[in-house]
């Protein structure tokens, strides 16, 4: 059971990471830096965050604490401009720590205690909150692209369009 977990955690994170990136593709270079207001977070600063999180939590995932002193974690939340290939090439960093990681596990690995600002939880407990957070900030980043895209390509059923989906989903009838 412990081994379709695992496997399942990890097509999760693929389908919200392909969201993301889905989302990140339809804005501009410069509405990747774009805030609401000072206290609002640009897509940049999350996916700064997010790759710091990901290489802090994953890195030694079962023998160190998940907040590595390395971390320079309010570095993550300043605006400063980076090409999107750097933003990119963060991005990537950071999720190939997280599956890497996640994809060296057994199934006896999950009972196992670890720390995260040292505070003991079980690995599984560990991973549970990883992904809460991580689709936590993929969602702010799917409304913030809204916002800032000019035109919008929907990346579920488009409004209007769930009779359609249903219908070729279920060969023309009602579920």
């Amino acid at each position: 059971m412990h081994e379709l977990y695992l496997a399942s955690v990890v097509r999760q994170l693929e389908a919200y990471k392909q969201t993301a990136e889905k989302a990140i593709a339809q804005v501009s270079d410069e509405q990747l830096f774009w805030q609401y207001n000072a206290e609002s977070n640009s897509i940049a600063t999350i996916i700064k965050h997010l790759w710091g999180n990901m290489c802090s939590r994953w890195t030694d995932f079962l023998t160190t604490d998940g907040e590595k002193p390395w971390r320079e974690r309010d570095a993550e939340f300043e605006n400063e401009v980076l090409s999107r290939e750097a933003l990119l090439q963060k991005w990537e960093e950071g999720w190939q720590v997280c599956f890497k990681a996640l994809r060296a596990l057994q199934a006896g690995d999950l009972e196992k205690t670890i720390h995260i600002r040292n505070q003991p939880q079980s690995a599984l407990d560990a991973i549970n909150r990883q992904l809460a957070h991580y689709p936590y900030h993929i969602g702010q980043i799917v409304f913030i692209a809204k916002l800032c895209a000019t035109q919008w390509t929907s990346l579920s059923i488009p409004r209007g369009g769930s009779d359609q989906f249903n219908a070729e989903k279920f060969g023309g009838g009602k579920p």
